[in-house]
């Protein structure tokens, strides 16, 4: 054998042994299941293990992550969205199987689309104007996600040709048409900063939400001062005995909330040695010791604030705002412009936004409030609801907890009503939706939570 068929063969086995190891284990926790990682310490390899099981809708209740020299062990206890342990061993297989192989990649479905990043300031009726410029350009979207976070947003948005359905990087003047009617719309007009930064791209596979993380970041959305008594509660102290940074972080729990943190705290070099995450009721409390890539605690004091603000911003960019707006259609030309259009000429600004479309079938969500953010008036949603289609919008909103029981019977007795009047061929359809939030909105009880 020659020496470099040796080498190549050593190599190999060098991987094999350094590959993850992963365990699912229901018997441990009487309401999660835990997942245990064990892997050769690696840039990335955390965000990795984290991105994977939040992509499949997992919500990560408690955690441990330690580094002992060069090897990770790391354990996550996860459920799903109804908090319920995974019994599916199709996807408990392929959880393994992502993670030992390391070929989990949630971008792979946007071969053969062209990626479009912008950032730029937020305002009313933006986002609708950037999918009416899409239409007439006559370029599908297939997929897209954007975040308003300090008067600033990001989106990030995949499109195809509409009339070939293939990618149009190859047609250079085309790209060009695009890419300046974009920039004009995106141009700051406020004075919001010196140097607004307004970014079209062409580019391949990525993660979206993560590349949405590092968009924001770049465009400083976290320098403002934060309400004290809303925003996350963020503490950095130097542990200077053991050399590390101790970052703790108490907020309010939900999907994603590792992912966000971990993303940020990897953006920013930073390499997390040992870390601890707990939830009581729906507070959750993060530790984490960490170091900069080259070794060193956080240094000095404005280093420190920069990874508070940083970190609450991080935290703040997902947070739940305004109505959601959930719509479920056949996808056809121009609905993306035409859904916005709607929500524009009625006042409405988009926090947030998730497209998606599959199979001919177009899955929109978006969160939604009146222009300087505050609660809707329910007759707007009814109009709304009215322009777009009665059947293909569905309104959902954030309860407080004190009125979940009653909301819930309440949705119970309508649902039996909805389905009694659907046997019988009635033609109205109640919207429940629209009566939970009117009730809620005369009692006074949902102003804080938009």
């Amino acid at each position: 054998m020659e020496l470099s068929d040796c080498s190549n063969e050593y190599e190999k086995l060098v991987v094999r042994m350094n590959m993850p190891r992963v365990v699912i284990d229901n018997g441990v926790c009487p309401n999660s299941t835990v997942v245990k990682i064990d892997s050769a310490r690696s840039p990335g390899i955390l965000l990795e293990s984290v991105q994977l099981l939040t992509d499949m809708n997992l919500w990560i209740r408690k955690a441990y992550i330690s580094s002992d020299g060069k090897w990770n062990m790391d354990v996550f206890h996860v459920s799903d969205l109804n908090g319920n342990k995974l019994t599916d061993e199709n996807l408990i297989h392929y959880i393994e199987k992502s993670i030992e192989t390391s070929h989990y990649c949630k971008s792979e479905g946007y071969t053969g689309l062209t990626a479009l990043e912008l950032t730029g300031t937020d305002r009313v009726g933006l986002l609708s104007e950037v999918f009416a410029v899409l239409a007439d350009l006559q370029c599908d979207v297939v997929e897209a996600k954007a975040w308003t976070h300090n008067g600033r947003i990001a989106s990030m948005i995949y499109v195809r040709d509409g009339n070939s359905g293939t990618s149009i990087d190859e047609d250079s003047d085309r790209v060009q048409r695009i890419e300046g009617q974009l920039r004009n719309l995106l141009k700051a007009d406020d004075g919001y900063q010196n140097d607004t930064r307004t970014c079209v791209t062409y580019g391949g596979n990525t993660h979206m939400e993560r590349r949405l993380h590092q968009r924001m970041f770049m465009d400083r959305d976290y320098e403002k001062k934060f309400d004290s008594d809303t925003s996350p509660v963020v503490s950095v102290q130097n542990l200077e005995k053991r050399g590390y940074s101790v970052v703790n972080l108490q907020c309010k729990d939900r999907m994603k909330l590792l992912f966000d943190v971990v993303c940020t705290l990897t953006d920013m070099a930073y390499i997390v040695f040992h870390a601890a995450i707990r939830t009581v009721e729906e507070t959750a409390f993060l530790e984490f010791y960490v170091r900069h890539s080259d070794g060193s605690p956080v240094n000095s004091e404005p280093e420190r604030q920069r990874l508070i603000q940083c970190l609450q911003a991080a935290i703040e960019r997902r947070t739940v705002k305004g109505v959601r707006l959930e719509l479920c259609t056949t996808d056809r030309p121009g609905l993306l412009a035409e859904v916005t259009r709607v929500l524009r000429e009625n006042g409405l600004n988009i926090a947030r936004a998730e497209i998606s479309t599959k199979e001919g079938i177009a899955r929109n969500v978006f969160y939604v409030t009146d222009a300087n953010g505050n609660l809707i008036d329910p007759e707007i949603i009814k109009s709304i609801r009215e322009k777009i289609g009665i059947d293909d919008i569905s309104v959902k909103e954030p309860f407080p907890l004190s009125c979940r029981q009653e909301v819930e019977k309440e949705q119970q007795q309508q649902e039996q009503q909805n389905h009694q009047a659907r046997i019988g061929g009635g033609a109205v359809l109640v919207s429940l939706g629209s009566l939970v939030m009117r009730n809620l909105y005369q009692l006074g009880l949902i102003k804080s939570y938009f």
